[in-house]
């Protein structure tokens, strides 16, 4: 256990490119009534494989391969619909329906305090079954008009709940100085309300869309990261390969960071994260500073690789140094910065 996690830590000064071996055992969080057909198909399914043993041949093994992978995809379809269908067994209501819908106003349900800057904020929806209708990857917008404001502040922000969680959105938002929508978040109060709208669509996911996925990200830029993460490593059908790049001033400042160790843990073949602080405590093992030319040639695929794409997600600081500027929310600008320098194209990278 030392070693391994020695190891983890050390891991951005000792390795160049990414190499993974066989995945890990993933841990899905499908509805109970999933589980239970999985966990009934692995039963019998076993003793069959027991059974079939001892007249194994090339054709059989290449059969009971077949016979198993159609039956793991018939038990994660039955399991998304039980996900999404309501207890009286119709389709689960979705809040934000997009198009000409409109805002549709929330009920702060409550506050956690994270750390010293930032909060999360859970939001009921309108009926305890209803789930968001997001998909992955896609934003809310939220509204909000002060008493002395000539216009609304419009602002995009990226829920951390599970796209199919029941009756509730959660946001994580951390308190920007100057930052009117953030500020405006933190002195929120249950049962206080707030304008959503959506979803904004982003980049569209499949499964395996690509081998290897890359996340750039500092701040709060880390909520569509996690995202792209959840739809991936709770998909047993999804090998995505993912490196995690994610810069803070502090080690308090790492906000999900139990939720990507976890991730770490339980998938170590598929799933690495480094961390970059400008300002790191004493013993400190990872990166220091702001992410760089050097950490990025290391930790990320080259360039030559096929079917990777690079995500980024920060301040405006950050996109001008890694990546370039977007011109517009739907216009992604020109490939500049680190990655440009470095050779990858303007085709494998998404700007958030």
């Amino acid at each position: 256990m030392i070693a391994r996690q020695t190891f983890r830590l050390a891991s951005p000064l000792q390795h160049g490119v990414r190499r993974y071996a066989t995945d890990g055992q993933p841990r899905s969080r499908w509805a109970q009534a999933g589980k239970f057909g999985l966990y009934a198909f692995g039963s019998s399914f076993a003793i069959f494989a027991v059974f079939r043993y001892v007249t194994a041949t090339p054709e059989n093994i290449e059969k009971f391969r077949a016979q198993y992978e159609k039956q793991l995809a018939e038990s994660k379809s039955s399991a998304d619909n039980s996900a999404t269908t309501a207890n009286d067994g119709k389709p689960a209501n979705k809040t934000f329906k997009g198009g000409d819908q409109g805002w549709v106003d929330l009920k702060l349900e409550s506050v956690e305090q994270v750390n010293h800057n930032t909060k999360k904020f859970r939001f009921a929806l309108p009926d305890k079954d209803d789930v968001s209708g997001l998909q992955i990857a896609s934003a809310l917008l939220t509204k909000y008009k002060g008493p002395e404001m000539d216009k609304p502040i419009i602002r995009p922000y990226t829920p951390v709940s599970d796209e199919d969680a029941r009756g509730h959105l959660d946001f994580i938002v951390k308190r920007y100085p100057n930052g009117p929508m953030s500020e405006h978040f933190h002195s929120m109060d249950p049962p206080q309300r707030l304008d959503f709208k959506g979803p904004i669509p982003k980049y569209p996911w499949s499964p395996n869309k690509h081998d290897h996925i890359c996340l750039i990200s500092g701040g709060t830029g880390i909520t569509p990261m996690y995202q792209l993460c959840r739809a991936i490593f709770s998909n047993p059908a999804d090998k995505t390969k993912v490196t995690l790049v994610f810069g803070n001033v502090t080690e308090e400042d790492i906000l999900l960071k139990h939720e990507f160790e976890d991730l770490e843990n339980k998938y170590p073949q598929r799933f690495r994260a480094f961390y970059m602080l400008d300002q790191p405590p004493e013993g400190w093992m990872q990166g220091t500073g702001y992410i760089n030319r050097d950490l990025l040639k290391q930790v990320l695929p080259e360039p030559k690789v096929e079917n990777i794409k690079i995500f980024v997600c920060g301040p405006p600081g950050m996109y001008k140094a890694i990546s370039g500027p977007k011109k517009s929310p739907s216009d992604q600008g020109d490939l500049g910065g680190i990655l440009k320098e470095l050779g990858y194209t303007k085709d494998q990278v998404y700007k958030f």
